[in-house]
């Protein structure tokens, strides 16, 4: 796994995958940037979330659960002193399953968690993550 980061202007930046894929990082005009990307930490909640994501939506088709749509809320506290460390992420699911399925969709976000999602190990190794299930 490969990527190589390129300053664009002011503090925006793209960042290339070895795959080919490019997405923009970049903060606030009034933080410096361009407002062109998301920052640094909001790009590791989205990772967080979509990596966790991608592992819900595999175990819940293996579990044949009837599902049409899935979002992840990601919150996350830092601390004041730098570096500005999450202290904790919450993170609420929200999926269309039936109230049957209930069991179902908490086990697939706790093996997502526990067992396969690599971005949430990495992070709960420095804080804690805490998630919900909504059924909608």
């Amino acid at each position: 796994m490969k990527t190589i980061t390129k300053w664009v202007e002011a503090l925006a930046f793209d960042a290339t995958a070895d795959s080919g894929h490019t997405v923009r990082i970049d903060t606030s005009v009034e933080g410096g940037g361009l407002g062109s990307g998301m920052n640094p930490k909001k790009m590791l909640l989205a990772s967080l979330s979509g990596c966790s994501a991608m592992d819900v939506v595999d175990i819940l088709t293996k579990m044949k659960v009837t599902f049409t749509k899935l979002e992840i809320k990601a919150e996350a506290e830092q601390t004041e002193e730098h570096p500005k460390v999450f202290t904790y992420i919450n993170m609420v699911y929200r999926v269309d399953a039936l109230p049957e399925d209930v069991d179902k969709v908490k086990r697939a976000v706790a093996l997502s968690h526990d067992k396969y999602c690599g971005v949430s190990a990495m992070l709960a190794k420095h804080c804690t993550i805490n998630y919900s299930i909504e059924l909608i």
